[in-house]
């Protein structure tokens, strides 16, 4: 099965809240797009794997995704192995995504630098041919796709890209809520947690804001990609004058 973007994330949810806005995007406009979970997040303070695993599957029909799967990585645990190398690659021939997406590699959480450094060498490897892969037993050929972004966690970066999610914030928001073991609960018993706060939705809505009004939109998200991206004049002239933009912002999807 071919894909049009495959998102490797660490933990259900992560992909979510990075960049849930852009996958309903995507979906939206017909487009394939799958998630790659590496773990099922068991070091998670609140809920537990099978809670999780629900959730991640509410969320992935409520953001329409082609195909979901979970690698079982030891949550806390994601190194460069070459188990998990291996993995990634064989999900990137698997399903020859046009693009990939991995967790930006400077962040709060280890598990988050780990696999967005282990995503960017599988990118790499995965295009060579004298490195076998197998699924179901039959070899894979060798493939690459176009083009690695990273999206936003916590840490903040300076884009290459913004995409204007203004039309399906709602629906990330919704996908995002689908965790709701995760989030502010006033009923709960748990421990509170970084991201179970009252405040953390509303961060998740400023952040979109503000990057939402840098490209004259409501929301957006922010991307960043090591290779510099193809830019066009006289399409951007032509923008300028059609809407108004500044030069120099980032590229506006």
């Amino acid at each position: 099965m071919k894909l049009d973007a495959l998102i490797f994330a660490a933990h259900p949810d992560d992909a979510e809240l990075g960049m849930g806005g852009t996958i309903a995007k995507l979906t939206g406009e017909g487009m394939k797009v799958g998630i790659i979970d590496l773990t099922k997040g068991e070091m998670g303070t609140r809920g537990n794997t099978e809670i999780r695993q629900t959730e991640a599957f509410r969320a992935a029909g409520l953001l329409k995704l082609t195909v979901r799967e979970n690698y079982h990585v030891k949550d806390g645990e994601i190194s460069d192995t070459k188990e998990n190398l291996m993995s990634v690659i064989i999900g990137m021939r698997k399903y020859k995504p046009k693009f990939i997406f991995a967790p930006y590699f400077n962040d709060r959480h280890p598990d988050h630098i780990a696999l967005s450094l282990l995503v960017k060498k599988a990118y790499f490897f995965s295009g060579l041919a004298k490195i076998l892969t197998f699924e179901k037993d039959s070899p894979q050929e060798a493939f690459r796709p176009e083009k690695l972004f990273y999206y936003m966690s916590t840490y903040a970066f300076e884009p290459k890209l913004i995409v204007d999610i203004s039309d399906t914030f709602e629906t990330k928001m919704k996908a995002v809520n689908a965790y709701s073991s995760q989030f502010f609960d006033p009923s709960s018993k748990e421990p509170d947690t970084f991201i179970s706060q009252p405040g953390f939705f509303d961060y998740i809505q400023a952040r979109a804001r503000f990057y939402g009004f840098r490209i004259g939109k409501d929301f957006g998200e922010p991307f960043y990609c090591e290779e510099e991206l193809p830019f066009d004049i006289i399409g951007a002239f032509n923008d300028t004058q059609k809407n108004g933009n500044k030069k120099d912002q980032p590229v506006i999807l």
